[in-house]
């Protein structure tokens, strides 16, 4: 086989690598094909979010699991359609989270702070719930995100 061949066997195998590499977040674990904006309005003002979809099983599934690292500003939103009662826990999560439960007209209905990371004890939502939104521990307090808070986002239909 000439050089050229050779170079040609291995265009697909390198094509196919490249691909997956690109799928890999930077901390190594594959992430939510769809980021979008997300905003939450607070008594001190709006802030802003890139969020990853969380809207298969298999994706609801994985949520943030074996994350190293999530950066302030990112989260990712579960998309429990319809409206029903959610549990969570925090298995093969390596992160601390605050989870923040969201009614279907965007209202927050409870926020869970500073789960535990690793952890199988269930976190409920306390009510029925559209959509979790997972954020670095803190960031609740932070920002002052109390339940009541609107999050403004396509999937949630204001009252």
């Amino acid at each position: 086989m000439n050089f050229r061949g050779f170079a040609a066997s291995l265009r697909a195998p390198l094509l196919a690598f490249a691909a997956m590499v690109a799928l890999v977040s930077l901390n190594g674990v594959a992430a939510a094909a769809d980021v979008q904006p997300l905003e939450i309005v607070t008594k001190s003002g709006v802030q802003m979010f890139s969020v990853e979809m969380a809207t298969t099983d298999k994706e609801r599934e994985t949520g943030l699991m074996y994350r190293k690292e999530l950066a302030d500003g990112r989260g990712m939103l579960f998309d429990f359609t319809p409206e029903q009662q959610v549990s969570m826990w925090m298995k093969n999560t390596f992160l601390s989270l605050d989870m923040i439960f969201i009614r279907a007209d965007g209202r927050i209905l409870r926020i869970a702070e500073n789960t535990e990371p690793q952890s199988t004890k269930i976190i409920p939502s306390g009510g029925p719930t559209k959509g979790v939104l997972e954020v670095i521990a803190g960031t609740a307090k932070k920002y002052g995100i109390v339940p009541g808070d609107q999050i403004v986002h396509p999937l949630f239909k204001a009252r």
